[in-house]
């Protein structure tokens, strides 16, 4: 094993009342407690460990021979001095830890919140995803996203802007997400109701750090993103569950909670609701809005998908005729790359620069070369190609999906073809198919995400929302083939 470059000991002090031999001694062991000296590491020579600390070579003789005599280090002759395989037992409290090669993990002595036990994001391995609802990536041309960075990049060092910006993003990018949204989506908004977030979930998270205080009551559908309630629920708010049908989130309980709560938000995916995938009606988004005047509490809505809808012509947002109440959270995920990280927030001014204050915390300037890059796309018209070519894509894919589904499934589940979106809703006759499904899975190498994830009241249906964008017919057929052997068991 090489020897360190340089061994830097701290805490050896000449003027310790404790002699210099022996803080170098303790200094040492506690190194080799805590991992960053592993059995057989070679320690500096003794000439080299006294320049590097200025003392004198005999002062760290002693200390290697007192080392070497309690065990902690072996002597190779005129190899040199390294840390022994076989380590005594330390008098210290702290308790060592197993570990990989080459480290230890440490224990943290402190309290802290840990993470749940069913984390939200599912685990990567060697499986067959059916997510919830991605994009296919290969389909976005990797020549087209270099270019568009090599723009980025020869813009940025020809402007100097490569140093710390603001924190509501990119410039260039906000004026373009704004002429998108108000040219295609009737948004009256410009830059400076735009603040660019790392993604949809980043933008929630940022949305509910500035608009909740602890206790506050948030409305969320029965069945919903199970991420977003996470953000939610970690700033504080008290989340209440009101009831949902086939057209959307029932206005009626909506209103019998704001009666029995003071509310301060609802979280929705009016569009493509998430995970049933129908749209709100017309008429409950009017009922909504007049209830968020009546009793005061803000729209917060989350149009992850937008640009794929099927059927007819979209829904404008809720936040194109209500500006004043609605808080739009959109991304490019699901129209370029998730891997971007791109999202936005769009709400009025006063709010957007709250919201810029509350990213100051947490990510002064955002990715402005990724950005730029976006907005160049956007820019060069590469974006509107794209989704051109991916939206007839994903309709022929939606078409074989529903096929295969019906013919290998259709004794089993209940769907609805979606209107939009990317990714199908699929209820269950019996719920006993449903657990033994998902006990199977596992055995045949597929992940969906669990049934009970999207819930938020122990009344709430269970179903699997299943995305079918991001695999082609092929691969489409095989995953759908394990969910039948899994349901057929």
């Amino acid at each position: 094993m090489l020897r360190p470059w340089k061994l830097v000991l701290s805490g050896v002090q000449a003027s310790s009342s404790m002699p210099l031999y022996l803080q170098i001694v303790h200094g040492l062991i506690q190194e080799i407690e805590r991992g960053r000296l592993q059995p057989g590491t070679f320690l500096p020579s003794t000439r080299a460990m006294a320049t590097s600390l200025g003392v004198n070579r005999k002062t760290v003789v002693l200390a290697y021979e007192d080392l070497i005599a309690q065990g902690w280090l072996v002597a190779t002759g005129t190899r040199g001095t390294v840390v022994a395989d076989s380590l005594p037992e330390t008098t210290s409290k702290r308790q060592r830890v197993p570990a990989a090669p080459g480290l230890t993990e440490a224990l943290p002595e402190y309290s802290f919140e840990p993470p749940p036990a069913r984390p939200i994001a599912l685990p990567t391995g060697d499986w067959v995803k059916l997510d919830e609802g991605s994009p296919d990536s290969r389909l976005f041309p990797a020549e087209v996203l270099s270019r568009a960075y090599r723009s980025s990049i020869q813009r940025a060092f020809r402007e100097n802007r490569l140093l710390y910006g603001n924190p509501r993003g990119s410039a260039l990018l906000r004026e373009k997400v704004a002429t998108m949204l108000k040219s295609e989506r009737g948004l009256a908004v410009t830059a400076d109701n735009i603040c660019i977030t790392r993604g949809s979930q980043s933008g929630i998270y940022i949305i509910a750090r500035t608009l909740i205080s602890p206790g506050d009551t948030v409305l969320v559908e029965s069945l919903t993103y199970e991420a977003a309630v996470a953000a939610l629920s970690a700033c504080g708010a008290r989340i209440v569950s009101v009831k949902l049908d086939h057209e959307g989130v029932d206005v009626v309980d909506v209103e019998r909670q704001c009666r029995a709560h003071s509310v301060k938000a609802i979280f929705l995916t009016p569009h493509h609701q998430f995970p049933t995938t129908v749209a709100l009606r017309p008429q409950r988004r009017l009922r909504l809005l007049e209830l968020s005047r009546q009793f005061g509490f803000a729209i917060i809505e989350d149009d992850y998908d937008h640009e794929f809808h099927f059927e007819s012509q979209p829904l404008l947002p809720m936040a194109s005729y209500a500006p004043s109440r609605v808080i739009y959270v959109g991304s490019l995920s699901k129209l370029l790359l998730p891997a971007l990280r791109i999202g936005y927030i769009a709400a009025p001014k006063p709010f957007v620069d709250a919201v810029a204050h509350t990213v100051s915390l947490i990510d002064s300037m955002g990715n402005t070369l990724t950005e730029n890059a976006a907005a160049d796309l956007i820019e060069s018209g590469e974006l509107r190609r794209h989704a051109r070519k991916v939206f007839q894509v994903y309709a022929a894919r939606r078409l074989a999906f529903g096929r295969s589904l019906t013919e290998l499934l259709g004794s089993v589940v209940n769907f609805k073809m979606p209107d939009g979106g990317l990714a199908f809703w699929l209820t269950f006759e019996r719920v006993a198919d449903l657990d033994r499904l998902e006990a199977r899975l596992p055995e045949l190498g597929v992940r969906v995400a669990d049934s009970r994830s999207f819930a938020t009241s122990k009344s709430a249906p269970r179903g699997l929302r299943i995305g079918f964008a991001s695999l082609r017919e092929d691969e489409a057929r095989v995953a759908l083939n394990a969910l039948a052997r899994a349901a057929r068991a």
